[in-house]
């Protein structure tokens, strides 16, 4: 048995899927970018009349993608604590890795969950990190 949960602070998903999904104790985020929710706006993200990526602030992104996450986690009846494992995809790990390793280890200073960080040559939007995360209730805590 599962229960799908859809923020309301979260950017809307680009395809036919929840925000999250719980299954048990387990709670299993679709993946979350950076955009903002009710535009197609991309802190940091400068486009061209095609709609592609003219330049990017990577830092802009892992700022807003974090926000995105907790606020999915928080709709869903979790905490940033929660998290247990994070899969993130960088765009450009050549130039984007350093920074975003430095935010994680601001987010994620004590308790950090486990990561496996990949970098892919797109992603659905003009985006240049995506998280797909996996939280874990600690019954009787939330």
């Amino acid at each position: 048995m599962s229960q799908s949960f859809d923020s309301q602070k979260a950017p809307e998903p680009v395809g036919a899927y929840p925000h999250a999904k719980r299954v048990g104790n387990l709670l299993f985020l679709s993946g979350v970018g950076p955009r903002k929710r009710g535009s197609k706006e991309i802190p940091g993200v400068t486009l061209d009349s095609d709609g592609k990526i003219i330049s990017y602030d990577i830092e802009a992104q892992c700022h807003s993608v974090f926000a995105n996450v907790k606020a999915i986690l928080e709709d869903s009846g979790a905490r940033w604590d929660d998290l247990v494992d994070v899969t993130v995809y960088l765009t450009n790990m050549k130039d984007d890795f350093k920074i975003y390793n430095r935010l994680w280890s601001e987010y994620f200073g004590k308790n950090p969950p486990c990561r496996t960080t990949l970098e892919i040559n797109c992603l659905p939007t003009p985006i240049a990190i995506e998280l797909k995360c996996i939280a874990a209730f600690n019954e009787g805590l939330n």
